[in-house]
Order: C-alpha cells, then structure tokens, then sequence
C-alpha cells in the first residue's frame, strides 16, 4: 500500500521517505515542520516517488538555495530526481526573485513620449501601406469585371448598412430630441425658441448626422470587421486563400471597405432625417411650433449644409473600413489577440472620425462655408 511522504531530521541529514506526489500534497504539507538548522546532507534512499508537487513542498520548507546545496550530494536520488528537484528549485527560485526597481528620472517621460511617437507613426505607415495596397488592387478590378465579387458586395451591405437601420434611426431621433430641449431651455430666457429649429437643422445636417452614424458603425461594423478577418486567421483560412493564390485583399477588403463607402452616406441622409424628427417632435408638443413651422423653417436654410456633412461620410466610410480589415490581419493567433485588436479597432475608428471631423469643422469655418 501506498503511503504519503515522510521527512526526518537526523542531526544535520535530510531524510525523506515514501511517496511525496501531488496525490498526498495536503497530507505531507500539514505535517511539515521548519528546521532548527538547514541540513547540509540528504538521504532518500527511503523516497519511493517524487513529482514536482512534492519537489514544490521540499523547496518552501528549505528554500530554492539550501536544497540545491543538498540534493548535489544527496543518497539514493536518481538522475531523473536529481534533476528535477533542481530544476523546480531553479524555477522557483526565479519567480520568488525580487525584481530590482529602476529609480524613476525626468527623462523617462521624454523616452515614453518617442516610444509612443514611433510607435504612432509605424501605425500611420501600415495605414497608407494597406490604403495603397487596396487602392491598387481595386483599380485593377475595375478593369476586370468578371471578378467583382456582387454577391460578397450585397452581403456586406446588407451586414453593415440595412442591420444598422433600426439603431441609426433611434438613436438620431432621441439625441434630436435631447438637442431641440436644451436648445429651448437656452434660447427661452432671451424669447427666441422659435430658433430651436434652426439649431437642430444645422447640427444635423453639418456635425450630428454624420458623426453619429460614424461612431455608431466605428464600435459595430470595424468591430465586426477585425474579427472577422482576425478569427479567419487564428483558423489559417487566410494561409489557405494564399495557398490557392487567391487574393485576401480582394475577397475580404475590398467588398467591405466598399460596402461602407456605399451605405454609410444613406445611413446619413436617414440620420438627418430621424435626428429632424426628433426635433419636430420637441418643437410640436413642448414648443408649440407646428410642423408647417418646423418644415418652413428647415427649407430655407441652404442645402449646401447638407452636402457639408454628406460629404464627409464617404471619407469617415473608407477610414473605419480600412482600419476595421487592417487590424484584422494584424492579429496573431489567439483568442486573446482577436479581442485586443477588435478594441483597436473601435477606439482607432472612433478616434479618427471626431479628429477628422473637427478638422473639418475648423476648415469649413475658415472658408465660410
């Protein structure tokens, strides 16, 4: 019958006895004892089964140095005890290891500045590097229409554009909403609530439309994007569109990136629309404006606002779908790499849209548009 590991001390020899494996660990733990002094001989002609459970036991009550000294001229260990005792005393003793700490100086923060400042400009340069990489390889579809990928194209739109419908439609009416009640809660005090409707056209039709569609589809469409791509390449589907010599630019980027060059532009026109609506409302039942007022007002203010904020959602549309598909291929093969780089994707996306649109906003002011 088996019995649980045994240790004696005997004036300055290490004993051990029995079975000291991961079966008796709690047993053989409860029962150790700290010497009075280390021993500086061992005996294990007695040790009928050693694991690394066991070897871990042996190490905390002696310590990573002190059982490294014996088991070198220990009795009755093997060759293969023998090293596996020094290689969990080794092991242990790294882990338990304090690591020296690094006083801190000013110039750390200019080294952390350039580290994060390359680090910013390798992403930039992968950027154009893909955006050049799927430019060139749509211009060549173009001049090769027999491999279009139609069915691939409406796939992706209905994914990405018609799915989105619902959620664009209520989240512009309930900001519109939200902006038609602060705005008569300003504009009251000065008795000019009536100009609530002008507030609400012009932010929706410049900034809110555009940008909130946008930021709705950089957290749902690139999200879906990156993973996409990414659990593609986790389950080596991409080494097997290479291996056929087929082009993973053009099978999975292009019909995407186009996808959101196609609906992101519709989606806006509906945000505009339903953002309006939410106003009207406001305006109707809190305001005392009619509809005929409301729609009066919305018309004659000029259309060029519009195509200000229309014209932004194509470029927003390229930019989250790029970035969405480049983080994709940029992950490395784990489960965790595809959640990392699927919240690259949505805090790069959302980042580069407000940056570009308020660029873009300053510019617009600057030319008096």
């Amino acid at each position: 019958m088996s019995s649980a590991g045994v240790l004696h001390y005997d004036a300055s020899c290490l004993q051990l006895r029995g079975e000291w494996t991961l079966a008796h660990y709690e047993e053989i733990a409860s029962r150790l004892q700290t010497p009075a002094q280390a021993p500086t001989q061992l005996d294990a002609s007695g040790l009928t089964s050693l694991d690394t459970a066991g070897a871990t036991l042996l190490v905390k009550l002696l310590g990573a140095q002190t059982l490294r000294d014996i088991v070198s001229s220990g009795r009755g260990l093997s060759d293969e005890r023998r090293a596996l005792l020094l290689a969990v005393a080794g092991s242990m003793e790294q882990q338990q290891a304090p690591q020296p700490g690094t006083p801190w100086h000013p110039s750390d923060v200019v080294v952390a500045v350039g580290q994060r400042s390359a680090g910013a400009t390798r992403q930039l340069l992968q950027f154009l590097n893909f955006l050049g990489l799927t430019l060139t390889t749509l211009v060549s579809l173009l001049l090769r229409p027999h491999r279009w990928r139609v069915t691939a194209l409406i796939a992706q739109m209905h994914q990405a554009g018609f799915n989105a419908v619902p959620i664009v439609l209520l989240l512009n009416f309930l900001i519109g909403a939200v902006v038609a009640f602060l705005g008569a809660t300003v504009l009251e005090s000065f008795g000019a609530t009536i100009y609530t409707v002008d507030l609400v056209a012009y932010a929706f039709m410049r900034e809110l439309g555009v940008l909130l569609v946008a930021i709705l589809l950089a957290g749902r469409t690139a999200s879906a994007y990156t993973a996409e791509i990414g659990s593609m390449k986790v389950n080596e589907e991409l080494d097997a569109l290479t291996v056929q010599g087929l082009s993973a630019i053009e099978l999975l980027v292009v019909p995407r990136v186009l996808a959101l060059l196609i609906m992101l532009p519709l989606l806006t026109f509906l945000g505009v629309l339903s953002g309006l609506v939410g106003g009207a409302m406001v305006a109707l039942f809190s305001l005392d404006i009619s509809l005929s007022q409301f729609l009066g007002i919305v018309q004659e203010i000029p259309v060029i606002h519009l195509l200000l904020g229309l014209g932004k959602a194509p470029v927003f549309a390229v930019l989250i779908g790029l970035i969405g598909c480049l983080e994709g291929f940029k992950v490395s093969g784990s489960a965790r790499s595809v959640g990392i780089h699927t919240t690259s994707a949505v805090v790069q996306s959302i980042f580069v849209v407000i940056l570009l649109d308020a660029v873009a906003a300053l510019f617009f002011m600057e030319m008096g548009w």
